[in-house]
């Protein structure tokens, strides 16, 4: 009983040194954080918000949407498998051969006319060309005579263009700023505004298509992010990243993470960068007990790209981890060490001697 006194004794001291490292330890992620009390009345909040995103700039994992009001191919266009067109063919006094319809090319590039024209290959050619030889395959085929064949004539008319690449619909910004087009290549959008955007992609199209026309939106804002850390009080921090839609406020980011952790306490601030290359960041309190529970708009900042809402862990959650990461390797040796004499006292003298009776066989 006697050593076990002294063993606490010289082990008091020791733990009594370990508290006080483990307070100063959380004490001091305090002090570190930098608190700007400048007026926040002009800030946008809930019930005033502003519109950061009219000058929106395109950014790399952004997703445009497309659409297309005008696409023509450019002249001349060579007819191709599947392309629809419209003959007519004027002058004819033969009631049997009438050639007035639309007409698909089928794989291979031919159509069907009626005898005793028939089958036709089209494919490579353009209107013009098709008219023209039209024609005259229709007064060889009837022998007309020299002097008719001005009289008679073919008309061909595009009716759908099967061979145009689609633009309209979702493109993705990639990791050099493009957007694919498909086989009419790729434009650079990264850092453009909207209508930035939409005239450099009808100056591209129109090396391919006849004065193209598109319109561009913005379908999903990946460019532009905000941040909500949970300190974890010893257990690792948990950042997470959600995209930025313009109209986040701090009860939006927090109802995001579905709410606080059990380490977080109530005292949370906004953290946002400076615009100008190493300018200080200004510091947001927020009054999370006003914005819940009393409804106040004032600290329920609108949210910028960017910004950090950082949650501060409980601090006696975290004082409680710290002390038992500085504590528990001492317990085990304590343990171990307990658990070895108790098993050496066991085991030794009149025990052994004995046969495991601690009078040492005397029956008394």
């Amino acid at each position: 009983m006697f050593a076990r006194i002294v063993c606490c004794r010289q082990i008091f001291p020791l733990l009594a040194f370990c508290c006080i490292i483990s307070c100063l330890a959380g004490c001091t992620g305090v002090s570190q954080h930098r608190i700007n009390n400048n007026t926040t009345a002009c800030l946008p909040k809930e019930t005033a918000m502003t519109s950061p995103l009219a000058e929106y700039d395109v950014g790399l994992g952004d997703v445009l949407t497309v659409e297309v009001a005008r696409l023509i191919p450019k002249s001349p266009y060579r007819l191709q498998s599947a392309d629809e067109i419209s003959i007519v063919a004027y002058g004819l006094e033969d009631e049997d051969l009438k050639i007035d319809g639309s007409y698909r090319l089928q794989p291979g590039g031919t159509i069907m006319l009626p005898p005793p024209i028939g089958s036709v290959s089209l494919a490579g050619m353009t209107c013009e060309e098709i008219g023209a030889m039209l024609t005259e395959r229709i007064c060889e085929e009837l022998n007309f005579p020299e002097k008719y064949r001005e009289l008679v004539g073919v008309s061909v008319e595009m009716l759908t263009f099967s061979g145009l690449q689609p633009v309209a619909g979702y493109h993705v910004v990639g990791a050099d700023g493009r957007i694919i087009l498909g086989i009419y290549g790729s434009v650079h959008v990264a850092g453009l505004s909207l209508a930035n955007v939409k005239e450099a992609l009808e100056f591209h199209l129109a090396e391919y298509l006849e004065d193209p026309k598109v319109a561009v939106d913005i379908y999903a804002y990946n460019s532009k992010s905000y941040y909500v850390i949970l300190e974890g009080a010893g257990f690792g921090d948990k950042p997470q990243s959600f995209p930025y839609t313009g109209n986040d406020t701090v009860l939006d980011a927090i109802a995001a993470v579905n709410g606080m952790e059990r380490v977080s306490s109530k005292r949370i601030w906004i953290a946002r960068p400076s615009s100008i290359p190493y300018g200080q960041s200004q510091i947001l309190l927020v009054d999370w007990q006003g914005i819940t529970a009393q409804a106040c708009h004032q600290t329920n900042y609108q949210l910028m790209p960017n910004d950090r809402i950082f949650i501060e862990e409980d601090k006696f959650v975290a004082f409680d981890t710290r002390l038992s990461k500085v504590i528990a390797p001492f317990e085990r040796i304590m343990g171990f060490s307990l658990l070895g004499a108790q098993t050496a006292t066991r085991f030794s003298g009149n025990v052994l001697q004995g046969g495991g009776d601690p009078t040492g066989g005397s029956g008394r």
